[in-house]
């Protein structure tokens, strides 16, 4: 869902705020630096003792660091334009019983598409009903990610990432990698990441 902000004429914004939500960006900036690329939510028992502290409800304080973690989420949205070509890869991992395969990348001109099939037999348990979850795709930092649609029946799933730049034709070195985004309404994150590399 996009995010949109209300029409400038119809807020009020009191100026005398100003040199505190600076200071609350600056102490976001320093919380990003510090945490890195790693997913940083406090735990229950941290959410329960500020919501205390500062008098507010639990679900406003992990609302509010929920949208902290959200920050990849507000990236411009790249669209691929120009195809030229199919790049065929064929590189798996598999993990208990649960076979991870990109199968092949679309060129554009400004972006490439990664496809990311997931294959299990219907005996294989899982923590969810629905399946295996929904993964995160990083390259370094070249690159920005992003899922586009997922979806699947019994037994197999299928994931698309948009991915710009555009990778180069040749891919050797190139790493992907997947894992677990660790959300905060995921109550038992279990950490779980793979990566494929191109050799």
């Amino acid at each position: 869902m996009d995010f949109e902000p209300i029409k400038e004429n119809n807020r009020h914004y009191n100026e005398q705020l100003f040199s505190i939500d600076e200071k609350i960006c600056d102490l976001l900036n320093q919380r990003k630096n510090y945490a890195g690329k790693k997913m940083s939510f406090p735990p229950d028992k941290v959410i329960f003792s500020l919501a205390d502290q500062f008098g507010f409800r639990e679900e406003y304080i992990e609302s509010f660091f929920t949208t902290i973690e959200m920050e990849n989420s507000f990236t411009p949205d790249i669209v691929p334009i120009e195809f030229k070509k199919y790049v065929p890869l064929l590189k798996s991992y598999e993990k208990e019983e649960v076979m991870y395969t990109v199968t092949f990348i679309r060129q554009y001109s400004n972006a490439s598409v990664l496809y990311l099939d997931i294959d299990w037999e219907e005996n294989v348990a899982f923590e969810s009903n629905n399946g295996p979850d929904f993964f995160e795709l990083s390259i370094d930092d070249t690159y920005i990610c992003r899922s586009e649609t997922g979806g699947g029946t019994t037994g197999h799933m299928s994931f698309n990432y948009i991915i710009s730049p555009a990778l180069p034709d040749d891919l050797t070195g190139i790493e992907f990698l997947f894992k677990e985004p660790g959300w905060p309404f995921k109550k038992e994150f279990t950490g779980f990441e793979f990566a494929i590399k191109i050799d």
